[in-house]
């Protein structure tokens, strides 16, 4: 299964779980049944995955966790809040640059309709 055949699938769970429970949850709330309904969909799903700093030859894992990783190929950074801003695009394209992984969805679950949370960010190209 490629990035995109994986983020159809992501965005199609996301949609479905905020029309289920609607806005405004806490994030670890989406993010606990999202990666359990991934899951279900038979994709492996690591949830809070550590993404290490590598500088100078040393590797430091006090980096970063990524809310979730799928079949090592998709980020998901998952958020509840009334606006997206920049920074929150930035700290996933970061987690993007330090796993060598090519997409990212960084999904608002804050928004009145979900379609609007939805931002898709890519690191290079995809095959």
């Amino acid at each position: 299964m490629n990035e995109n055949e994986i983020g159809q699938i992501i965005v199609d769970r996301a949609v479905r779980l905020h029309k289920t429970l609607g806005p405004g949850l806490l994030e670890s709330v989406y993010e606990v049944i999202l990666a359990q309904q991934l899951q279900q969909a038979g994709l492996k799903v690591q949830r809070q995955a550590p993404v290490p700093i590598r500088l100078d030859g040393i590797q430091f894992e006090e980096g970063f966790r990524a809310d979730i990783i799928v079949e090592n190929k998709v980020i998901v950074e998952l958020k509840s809040v009334e606006r997206i801003n920049k920074a929150h695009e930035k700290q996933v394209l970061t987690y993007l640059k330090l796993t060598g992984i090519k997409l990212g969805y960084l999904l608002n679950f804050g928004e009145a309709i979900m379609k609007d949370g939805i931002h898709r960010i890519i690191n290079g190209t995809i095959g």
